[in-house]
């Protein structure tokens, strides 16, 4: 006789505040590495940096965590503030957001989302906000058709571009594949830096950690007005927690361009699943400008990625016209409202 296939018991639960850290410590990372959006920006150690130092002010953190016969198979990591309803991590610093979940359980996971939200036990909200959707997530289906059930109003729109290249075997098949002109301007850019003594430096574990995001904050204010000013104490506080947990985990690609011992240009990168996800950049345009130091460090960036097996290399959000000379392609990520009509 056939043992009977054990019956699915779903439990919900919602977590207050930054405790679900604490709480779900041993068990949330290993649910990021086979849930269908699995980005650096879904393990715990980015998620707490960005509730620790950016959370909004009057926002509260309420997670709603959905349990199989006792198994963790769900992280809707969510804030509720002015009657919105948004990811943690929404909006400016993360590049791809989404409820934590295998792909086979998204459905059953958004449903059980959905009903806590609409419980008495959840805050009140009028507006669920969620931002940064990649394109390719189930839970663009889901959500709409959730949303329908309970008579609410769903609107999607696409939030922003993420230029991507598609990476071949070589870096010489790479600079085939790009246009001429700016396949030349490479080469010459790297012959003149090459020339010129230009390093590249890769921080590596028996390096100070907070000494190179120190450097990399410092160019990163000299780039440009816009990113000085953007630059708050909050942004700086938690660069230096993802960066440290990177690190430990072994997906932080912190480079430097140097000439004679001084640092020029920086790539704040992470390294995780077969991509190079570019975070954020600085530079010093009063530093040997004559070497276009950005587009070497750039270039390099990519060869390195290539000669390590790497398969994508993501820009992350922002039609910045350089990332097209490179040869990226636009991917597209999405806003997902939800409008409750039964307040």
């Amino acid at each position: 006789m056939l043992a009977e296939k054990p019956t699915q018991t779903l439990s919900t639960e919602i977590i207050k505040g930054d405790a679900v850290f604490t709480l779900l410590a041993g068990e949330w990372d290993p649910l990021v590495e086979k849930s269908m959006t699995h980005t650096p920006f879904q393990y715990l150690s980015y998620q707490k940096a960005w509730w620790d130092h950016l959370q909004p002010e009057n926002g509260e953190l309420n997670t709603i965590v959905v349990r199989d016969n006792g198994e963790l198979i769900g992280i809707a990591c969510l804030y509720v503030m002015d009657d919105l309803v948004h990811f943690n991590g929404c909006v400016e610093e993360t590049d791809y957001l989404d409820v934590i979940t295998a792909e086979e359980n998204a459905e059953v996971v958004w449903t059980a989302v959905f009903n806590t939200l609409c419980s008495p036990e959840y805050p009140d909200w009028e507006l669920l906000e969620l931002c940064n959707i990649p394109a390719e997530s189930p839970s663009r289906a889901i959500i709409p058709k959730l949303a329908g059930q309970q008579n609410y109003t769903f609107a999607e729109t696409v939030n922003e571009v993420c230029p991507i290249i598609d990476l071949p075997a070589t870096f010489d098949e790479y600079l085939a594949q790009i246009d001429g002109k700016q396949r030349r301007e490479i080469k010459r850019k790297l012959r003149r830096a090459n020339g010129a003594g230009a390093e590249l430096v890769i921080i590596g574990l028996e390096d100070d950690i907070d000494e190179a995001v120190d450097d990399f904050l410092t160019l990163l204010r000299k780039s440009t007005f816009e990113k000085r000013d953007w630059l708050t104490d909050g942004r700086c506080a938690m660069f230096h927690d993802a960066a440290k947990a990177a690190m430990e985990a072994g997906i932080l690609q912190l480079l430097f361009m140097e000439v004679n011992g001084r640092k020029a240009a920086t790539l704040f990168n992470f390294d995780y699943d077969g991509r190079i996800w570019v975070y954020n950049s600085g530079l010093d345009p009063e530093a040997f400008g004559n070497l276009s130091l950005g587009v070497v460090l750039t270039a390099k960036a990519i060869e390195l990625a290539i000669e390590n097996g790497r398969k994508d290399f993501d820009f992350l959000r922002g039609d910045e016209i350089y990332k097209y000379r490179f040869g990226a392609k636009d991917t597209y990520i999405y806003r997902l409202n939800v409008t409750r009509c039964d307040q």
